[in-house]
């Protein structure tokens, strides 16, 4: 590929075009968009506890911790990340985070693949719980 054919891929996305309308900040660009092979999503709030559920992808997952404090389940391991962390969850290991407060959550999620794909799944540490 020659540099005019490079720079002929560049492209743009709006924030009207990915955003939720939740947030401001909570939305997501699927690779395929962007022709490449990585779908950003970009996730916050306010709530302490609050966060996604227990899920897996097919694919590693970058999260870069942007504002505020989270506690992400990776596997059996827990770790508290704080702003300006970088963490990664490796494909087809269930996880998940919440706002460990106070105040706002703001992270930017890397998934390494053109389109996002994700597998709820039931929650081990919920089920135990009710055992």
């Amino acid at each position: 590929m020659n540099d005019d054919e490079n720079t002929a891929r560049a492209n743009r996305v709006t924030r009207e075009d990915w955003t939720s309308g939740r947030d401001p900040w909570h939305g997501h660009v699927e690779g395929l968009t962007l022709g490449t092979d990585a779908t950003v999503l970009f996730y916050a709030n306010e709530t302490p506890g609050q966060g996604p559920k227990w899920h897996v992808h097919p694919y590693d997952e970058i999260f870069i911790i942007r504002k505020g404090r989270a506690l992400y389940t990776i596997g059996d391991r827990k770790i508290e990340a704080n702003e300006g962390d970088v963490l990664l969850g490796p494909r087809d290991v269930p996880h998940k985070f919440h706002n460990l407060g106070p105040g706002r959550l703001e992270t930017v999620d890397i998934h390494l693949n053109p389109t996002w794909v994700q597998t709820n799944l039931d929650d081990p540490e919920l089920q135990e719980r009710l055992e």
